[in-house]
C-alpha cells in the first residue's frame, strides 16, 4: 500500500458496502485520511460510530461529506486536495431503475460525469470508477444507465493529460452480501421460517466477495493505463445452486419458491463483449479493454486499417467456471458475514 501513504482517498457511496471493504482494507495502512462522500446522514452517522467503536485510534482518519454527485458543486467541495478518488455511487436495483430510469441516469450517468468533471478541475491523480456486468449488452435500465457511465467514462479519459488525471473503470458481476443483494435476503427468509423465493433456479450469474471487489479496484488502480476498463474473470453458478448452498450451511428444511424474473432481469450476465474481445488484452486473472484511441477521421481508416482481430471470444456467466453446491458453499463460508449469520443460527 505504498502508493497510498500519506495520500488522501475519496470514496463516493462511501457508506455502502464496497466503502465499508475499502474501509477495513485501508484504515491500518499508512494512508493519511479517507473521505466519504454520500447523501445519506444516517449512514453516516452509524458509520462514524462504528468505526469509533471498532477501531477508535484510527477513526480519525475517517472524514464524512454530505453532498450528492448529482451536484458538481457539492462533489468540488468535498475533492479539495484529494489524490485519489474510488467512484462507488450509484443505483444498483434493476426493477427500481426500471421504474425510474431518469434517477438511474441522473445519478450513474450525470454523476459521474460530474464526478471526473471535479477530479480534473482539482487535479486529482487517478480516479478509479466501479461498473458492472449489466452494462455490456444491456437491456435493463440500470445496466444502460452503466453503459452510458462507461462511455462518459471513456471519452473524458481521451480529454485529460493522462499524467495529470488517470481515469479507469472496473466492471465485475454481483457481489456476495453486498447490501440488496440476495443472499442476506435468503437468511433473513430462513430465519423467519419462510420459503427461499428464486427467480430462476437456471439463471446463471457471476459471484464474487467483497474482497476480491476491491483487489479489482486495487488492480485497476496499479495497472491500468486511462481509458481502460478492467474486468476480473470470476467464477459463476445458477441461482439455485446459490440457494442450495444457503440452505445446506443453514441446514435448513425450508422449501425453495420460484417467484418467476424480475423487471428487466436476464437470463446470464456478460463481463466481456464479442466486439471488446477485438481488443481485449488477456492478462490472466484479468481482460483488459483498452480505450479505442481513434478520432472522428475515419477516411484514413478506409485507406489503411488493421484487419487482424483478436481470438478471445465473448466471456460470461454461462460460459465460466460454473461453480458446484460444495464450492459455493466454501466460498460463502470465505464472508465473515455468512460465518456470523451461520453462528448466530446455530445458538438460537
Amino acid at each position: 500500500m505504498l502508493l497510498f501513504k500519506e495520500k488522501i482517498l475519496m470514496i463516493t457511496g462511501g457508506t455502502g458496502s464496497f466503502g465499508n471493504a475499502v474501509l477495513n482494507r485501508f484504515l491500518q495502512t499508512d494512508i493519511k485520511e479517507i473521505r466519504i462522500l454520500s447523501r445519506d446522514e444516517k449512514k453516516q452517522d452509524d458509520m462514524r460510530h462504528e468505526y469509533q467503536a471498532k477501531m477508535p485510534e484510527l477513526s480519525g482518519k475517517i472524514k464524512f461529506f454530505i453532498g450528492d454527485v448529482r451536484d458538481l458543486a457539492s462533489v468540488k467541495n468535498a475533492m479539495h486536495g484529494v489524490d485519489y478518488i474510488f467512484h462507488a455511487a450509484a443505483l444498483k436495483q434493476v426493477p427500481s431503475c426500471e421504474f425510474f430510469p431518469m434517477e438511474a441516469v441522473k445519478t450513474n450517468v450525470i454523476g459521474t460525469d460530474n464526478v471526473l468533471t471535479a477530479a480534473i478541475d482539482e487535479g486529482v491523480k487517478s480516479v478509479i470508477c466501479l461498473s458492472t456486468d449489466k452494462a455490456a449488452y444491456p437491456v435493463n435500465a440500470m445496466g444502460t444507465s452503466k453503459a452510458m457511465m462507461e462511455k462518459v467514462i471513456v471519452a473524458k479519459s481521451r480529454t485529460v493529460n493522462p499524467d495529470k488525471t488517470k481515469i479507469c473503470c472496473t466492471r465485475y458481476g454481483n457481489v456476495l452480501c453486498s447490501r440488496g443483494s440476495v443472499v442476506p435476503l435468503w437468511i433473513e427468509q430462513i430465519k423467519s421460517g419462510k420459503p427461499i423465493t428464486i427467480t430462476d433456479p437456471n439463471m446463471t450469474r457471476f459471484i464474487m466477495s467483497l474482497d476480491e471487489a476491491v483487489d479489482l479496484v486495487l488492480f485497476a488502480f496499479e495497472n491500468g493505463t486511462s481509458g481502460d476498463i478492467l474486468v476480473q474473470k470470476a467464477p459463476a453458478c445458477t441461482i439455485g445452486t446459490l440457494a442450495q448452498a444457503v440452505k445446506e450451511l443453514f441446514n435448513t428444511k425450508d422449501d425453495i419458491r420460484v417467484i418467476g424474473i424480475r423487471h428487466g432481469e436476464k437470463m446470464y450476465e456478460t463481463l466481456l463483449t464479442n466486439e471488446e474481445c477485438s481488443g481485449a488484452i488477456d492478462l490472466g486473472s484479468f481482460y483488459r479493454v483498452p480505450c479505442d484511441k481513434r478520432d472522428l477521421n475515419y477516411d484514413k481508416y478506409f485507406k489503411d486499417g488493421d484487419i487482424q482481430r483478436n481470438t478471445l471470444t465473448e466471456f460470461n456467466s454461462n460460459n465460466t467456471d460454473l461453480l458446484n453446491v460444495e464450492q459455493v458453499k466454501a466460498k460463502l463460508l470465505t464472508l465473515r458475514y455468512v460465518r456470523d449469520e451461520i453462528a448466530t443460527w446455530e445458538n438460537k
